[in-house]
Parts: structure tokens; sequence; C-alpha cells
């Protein structure tokens, strides 16, 4: 498949994600639908196409950002058969739940009227998805783009979520962006330590809390926004390997010892330290390129704190 046809695709699944979110819930049968009845027709799906289609799925879509997914869909479209395509995709997703809310109703008929009312002689000419020829490259229609923050989407998404938060006028750590990126990192390896178990107890958050305030002097504002992002947002797939991978790469040796102390207390918060949380921090503390003896150093630390 060439890539022209893979982009309508994929902005084809993102304008039906954001219309399944019009009732303000995406449901599994919904995603489900989006997978079986377009991205298989990918071969290969990649990370990045995939991650492209998540962001969408992670958080609602409003209505400006909406509008600019199906803009960008109308320019690739192409052909009779590319706009039924997208009318039967619609009608599919919308049914997917057993259930058609009067918004999704309503949602499904403005892009209907939408793409109905692009640029009739467009339409005339055979696109590379359904005739192999070559289409115009797609024109963005302005509005809220949250594929600009993609890489963070992927790599940390702690920080994707608190940027979204502060964009959209939540709360104001007054850090700089660059400490916010780090600690982060910090928060969303906290937060895999602490799910090892794999509950998240009122003791590993408030450890949790306190290593922030201890190691960054954040407030007790601050210091719980991150952790209620970093253990809520946190993705059961998340890459850990890459988070401590990034932190090495902005921390000193000694700051990231520290660290790994740090992670032994929030594993120990509950009484023990188990083998999957150890065995956790071992694959972080090496990913850090900490030696093995600074590990057992810090290991030893919490057993002999828990006497």
């Amino acid at each position: 498949m060439n890539p022209q046809d893979q982009a309508v695709i994929l902005t084809l699944a993102k304008v039906l994600v954001a219309t399944a979110w019009a009732d303000g819930v995406l449901s599994n049968d919904e995603i489900n639908s989006m997978k079986r009845d377009l991205l298989t027709r990918i071969p290969d799906l990649s990370t990045q196409q995939w991650a492209s289609v998540a962001i969408y799925i992670d958080s609602p879509v409003d209505e400006a950002e909406r509008a600019r997914l199906v803009g960008q869909l109308r320019s690739q479209i192409t052909t009779p058969l590319g706009k039924q395509l997208v009318f039967d995709a619609l009608d599919a997703l919308v049914a997917a739940d057993g259930s058609v809310t009067e918004e999704e109703h309503r949602i499904v008929e403005e892009i209907k009227a939408a793409l109905e009312s692009g640029n009739a002689s467009g339409f005339g000419r055979l696109s590379r998805l359904f005739k192999g020829r070559s289409a115009p490259q797609p024109v963005l229609a302005p509005g809220p783009n949250r594929e600009i923050f993609i890489d963070d989407f992927i790599k940390n998404r702690v920080y994707y979520v608190i940027r979204r938060r502060l964009d959209q006028g939540g709360i104001a750590p007054k850090l700089s962006d660059a400490e916010i990126r780090k600690l982060s990192l910090a928060g969303g390896m906290m937060a895999v330590v602490a799910r090892a178990n794999p509950q998240v107890t009122d003791d590993e958050r408030a450890a949790m809390l306190a290593t922030l305030q201890r190691h960054w002097h954040l407030n007790d504002d601050q210091a719980a926004f991150l952790v209620d992002v970093a253990v809520v947002q946190l993705p059961a797939d998340l890459d850990s390997f890459r988070l401590a991978d990034a932190f090495a790469a902005v921390s000193d040796y000694e700051e990231r010892g520290q660290f790994v102390d740090a992670l032994f207390a929030i594993a120990g918060a509950d009484g023990a330290v188990n083998n999957d949380e150890l065995e956790t921090i071992r694959g972080l503390a090496n990913a850090m390129v900490l030696t093995h003896e600074r590990f057992i150093e810090a290991k030893l630390k919490i057993t002999q704190a828990q006497g």
C-alpha cells in the first residue's frame, strides 16, 4: 500500500475516533470496530502510525479539533467511492456499541454535510486509494492539533498529559519546560515501580509525594498534580527503559543514585519490597547506567530501614 492510501485510512480512523467521542465516552466496541474495519487494511502498521490514532483515543476530542480532522479528510477524498466509504464507516462506528445517541447522530450528519460540501470537481479525480492515481496533498484546516506532541505521547506520556492540561488551563506548576520534562520522567518511573505489585497503595502515593518534595522541592499542589498524572495516565505498555534512558541524559550520577534510593522507598512503603518491584528497579537502575554496587547499596538501605 502506498503512502497516500495509508494517509487516507489513518485520517479516516482519526475522524471516526473523534466522532465516537461525541457522547463523551469512547467504548471498546467503537475502538475495535475502527481497528477491524480500517487499520487492518494497512499492512505492518508502524508504531508511529498507530500512535497518530491512539493519541486521539487517549482523551476526548472537542469540536474544533474534530473540524480540523474532517477538513483534512475532505481534502484527501477525491472520488464518490471514497466518500461513500467514509459514510459507511461513520454509520458502522456509531452503531458499534449497540446504540446511537442524538449527539452522535448529529455529529455524523454534520461530517457528512461537510464532506458533501467539498469541491465537486475534486471527486472526479481518481485517488490512489481506489484507482492508483495521485491525489493532492491534504491541506490542514486551522484548529487544535495534538499531533504536534506525538513524540512526547510516545516517549514521555506523563509529560504529554501535563502539557495538555497546562495548555487547557490546568494547574500552573511555575516550572520551566525542562524541569517539567525531567519531573515527568521521574514521575513515570515512580509510577512504574508503584504499579509493579500491581495496586498503587496510599502509602506508595505518599512516598512518591515525599520524593518529589524532598528531591525537587515541589510544593503540595505541584507534587500532587504530578503524582495524579503519573499514576492515572500511565499506559500499561509504557516503555520504562525509554524513561530511564532519557532521565539519565538529564541527570548526574549522584542524582540518579538518590533517585534509586527513592524508588526503593516507594516500593517498600507498603511494608516490603517484593520480587517484581525489585526486578523493576534493577532494570531501571541498569538503564540509568548505575553500577551494581550502587544498586545493592540502595537495596540495603531499604532493608535496614525496615529492620
